[in-house]
């Protein structure tokens, strides 16, 4: 099965291709120009890479959030027209799922955390090991609530919110862990093995959406306004 996928959820643009349950390429550029500018010369790079066309691809799968609002639209409105293009299906990856997946050596409990602003971080938790699993839902809440709700024992933080929290963090945890820096973004390998792991998720390009935790920043300070969305 080949499956390309992608993540734009953060600051990196992220593309890989899987062919046969082996990433045969991964690319990931931080370089100034827009996720709309970079994403689809990436995937063109991947395909050629692999001596393949785009419809060769039977699933493309991408980030859905939480993260960057016109990240993750960039990436769901991407894959939705390939998918659409090709006849291929689409698959939408967790992007918190991708982060702590990358991750997943590790044994006890992993915890992505992105920083949402407004003191608040998008976190979950998940069980690291050989039966990687999610623990809990995922939320937007500030650090100290997320951190407070953890099971006991041996946690790993990991994202740019435990970088911008890390503080924070140890003053709740002494026994806190932090994953290196370049785990600190998802990346579109993991996004690959996730939709590997299971391909009956896969949809129609047209059921394909942006996973929200909350409202885009705009539409909240309408609102706060008492004006209409």
């Amino acid at each position: 099965m080949n499956i390309l996928a992608m993540d734009t959820s953060g600051p990196y643009a992220s593309v890989a291709l899987m062919q046969d349950g082996v990433v045969t390429h991964e690319e990931n550029a931080r370089h100034g120009l827009t996720h709309s500018q970079t994403v689809l010369p990436m995937v063109q790079h991947a395909l050629e890479c692999a001596g393949l066309r785009a419809a060769d691809i039977e699933i493309f799968a991408c980030t859905v959030g939480p993260g960057s609002f016109t990240g993750v639209r960039i990436g769901v409105t991407t894959v939705k027209a390939l998918a659409h293009a090709t006849g291929a299906r689409a698959l939408g990856v967790d992007a918190l799922e991708a982060l702590a997946y990358g991750a997943a050596g590790f044994g006890g409990v992993i915890a992505p955390m992105f920083d949402a602003r407004r003191s608040q971080v998008y976190a979950a938790a998940f069980r690291g090991g050989a039966g990687f699993e999610r623990l809990t839902d995922d939320v937007a809440a500030p650090v100290e609530e997320f951190v407070a709700a953890l099971p006991a024992g041996e946690v790993m933080f990991l994202g740019d919110g435990a970088d911008a929290c890390r503080e924070k963090i140890r003053a709740l945890r002494e026994d806190a862990r932090f994953a290196p820096g370049h785990l600190n973004y998802p990346r579109a390998a993991a996004v690959c093995a996730l939709a590997q792991r299971a391909p009956e998720r896969a949809v129609d390009y047209l059921t394909l959406k942006p996973l929200y935790l909350r409202a885009p920043q705009a539409e909240r300070e309408r609102l706060a306004k008492g004006l209409k969305v």
